[in-house]
């Protein structure tokens, strides 16, 4: 198995996209940490997987970083694997999104990617070895209407994933984003068909897809890629088209 021997944490893992990362994970052999807010869901995962712990982790709060991060390695090991997972959305534009809102998307989203490479990081290069996988957003490499925040936070963590990887060149250490488009969790299952619909992949994304690009920039079957960005998004952002046949 790809993750025999390693540990890996994972932020917002307690449910959707983060939860089946962390399945997807212990599945093929790795030690994890299931780290969110959200203590009852990420407890009751945590116990349901084998070689798992639950670590309570507000991501914008340095302090907490540091100690999950002890926790981790004298309870797991050393960290082999960060998937900075967490997120949050509030809709708004330009002239609507409260200063307040836009703060705090930035603050979750980017802040506490940041926060989570700066405390990992130095152990990882101290060990030679290592794998960040930060997951941004279709909306990190375009522009949608009425989410001026979650843009922003997702374009940047986009470009502080490129930075990163530059900054660990030659330690043996990956840093690389992904990209999904609309997925089938509490964010993405409500949203209207016609989002997907010019799509060349009329449909909505399943999570496990997205884990699937998540496990390999986070095995050594991805040990020539880094500072890349890697998008499951059913095409959403290649551009509108005709179509011939339905999918």
């Amino acid at each position: 198995m790809r993750f025999d021997g390693k540990v890996a944490i994972v932020t917002g893992g307690a449910r959707g996209m983060g939860a089946t990362h962390a399945r997807g994970l212990v599945a093929e052999g790795a030690r994890v940490a299931v780290c969110d807010l959200l203590d009852d869901e990420g407890t009751a995962l945590a116990d349901e997987l084998p070689d798992a712990r639950y670590c309570h982790l507000d991501v914008t709060d340095e302090a907490e970083w540091r100690s999950v991060v002890r926790t981790v390695e004298d309870t797991l090991g050393p960290v082999d694997v960060l998937v900075n997972n967490a997120g949050i959305m509030h809709y708004g534009g330009v002239e609507e999104q409260s200063p307040e809102h836009f703060r705090r998307i930035i603050d979750v989203n980017l802040v506490g990617a940041f926060l989570g490479m700066h405390t990992v990081l130095p152990g990882m290069r101290e060990r030679g070895h290592g794998a960040v996988v930060n997951v941004s957003s279709a909306a990190g490499m375009t522009g949608f209407a009425g989410g001026i925040g979650y843009v922003a936070s997702k374009w940047g963590v986009r470009g502080m994933t490129k930075a990163a990887a530059l900054d660990m060149a030659g330690s043996g250490v990956r840093v690389n984003s992904v990209h999904p488009g609309v997925i089938r969790t509490s964010m993405g299952e409500t949203a209207s068909p016609a989002l997907f619909a010019h799509q060349p992949v009329r449909r909505i994304g399943e999570p496990e897809e997205v884990t699937r690009m998540v496990l390999f920039l986070a095995s050594d079957d991805a040990s020539y890629t880094t500072g890349g960005e890697f998008l499951i998004d059913g095409g959403q952002t290649i551009g509108h088209g005709s179509h011939s046949a339905a999918d």
